[in-house]
């Protein structure tokens, strides 16, 4: 079987569903907030529930916008946070990073609005 075969079959065995949430992050170079972020919630955030539901992208505001967010609006305040739904759509925007005591709480409200997790 060729690879292209391969990546064939993958990409039909799995649903478009099965695409997880995500929490974007728009940050610039220079940016004195996002290098707070950066430092107080980034490295730890891939392995809090709250990461494994809506892993972090990471989108430079310098650079062109993204193709495949053409239907997010996008955003020059850095950071904001824009929580995408496993389709894709904007479910929440947060702008400003508030601090880690005041970050946590304002997610889990973001994330709320994904409604229930799925059952594992």
């Amino acid at each position: 079987m060729t690879a292209a075969a391969v990546v064939l079959m993958v990409s039909v065995a799995v649903p478009e569903s099965a695409r997880a949430a995500e929490l974007l992050v728009l940050e610039q170079p220079g940016c004195a907030w996002c290098a707070r972020f950066n430092n107080e919630i980034a490295p730890g955030y891939p392995h809090t529930e709250e990461g494994r539901r809506a892993p972090l992208r990471r989108v430079d505001v310098t650079e062109s916008w993204p193709a495949d967010l053409a239907a997010i609006a996008p955003e020059r305040l850095t950071p904001t946070f824009i929580l995408l739904s496993d389709d894709g759509r904007e479910v929440a925007r947060l702008r400003g990073y508030p601090g880690d005591n005041f970050f946590w709480p304002l997610l889990a409200e973001m994330l709320g609005k994904l409604g229930p997790v799925p059952a594992m």
